[in-house]
């Protein structure tokens, strides 16, 4: 697989909320969204298998995002990969592998979309997770984070993985 190539894509209907401090579900002229709030950290998860084409050269994670009514600040997020595999992780609890941060400034028009990306390396960056392997991806922002200053919901329409 080359560098830059599509291993997934995940889409706010397929969010597996966690027990608290969750995005909420919403929609935005017909197109669902994931509202985290400007306030307090929420969470989205998400669970895959690692693609058979994937080669071993880190992931991109890409998230696409619009905010509900800010026209200007940044929004800072949290990625975490956790590797569930065979008889790797108890999924009684969690095991996720420590966070990359990505930053997303809002655009100057409400409503229209920014990507905002970051590089894991291969290793323990994505929890050692190879192919063929279930996962959990967890996505947070930051609201707390002193650099996080776009007022509003922050709308997470799409997370993409792509080969590094």
């Amino acid at each position: 697989m080359a560098s830059g190539d599509t291993l997934l894509i995940f889409t706010a209907l397929q969010n597996e909320p966690p027990a608290n401090n969750y995005a909420t579900l919403d929609v935005r002229n017909q197109h669902p969204v994931l509202d985290f709030d400007a306030a307090d950290d929420e969470h989205a998860v998400f669970s895959g298998v690692l693609p058979q084409h994937y080669s071993g050269g880190g992931i991109t994670v890409e998230l696409h995002v619009a905010f509900s009514s800010a026209t200007s600040g940044n929004s800072v997020w949290k990625v975490y990969f956790e590797r569930i595999g065979n008889q790797i992780q108890d999924i009684d609890s969690d095991g996720f592998a420590s966070d990359r941060e990505i930053n997303i400034e809002a655009s100057s028009t409400c409503g229209k979309v920014k990507v905002g990306s970051e590089s894991f390396t291969n290793g323990a960056q994505i929890d050692n997770l190879a192919v063929g392997e279930g996962f959990r991806l967890k996505v947070q922002r930051d609201a707390d984070n002193v650099d996080d200053d776009a007022a509003g919901d922050a709308e997470l329409l799409f997370v993409e993985l792509k080969e590094t």
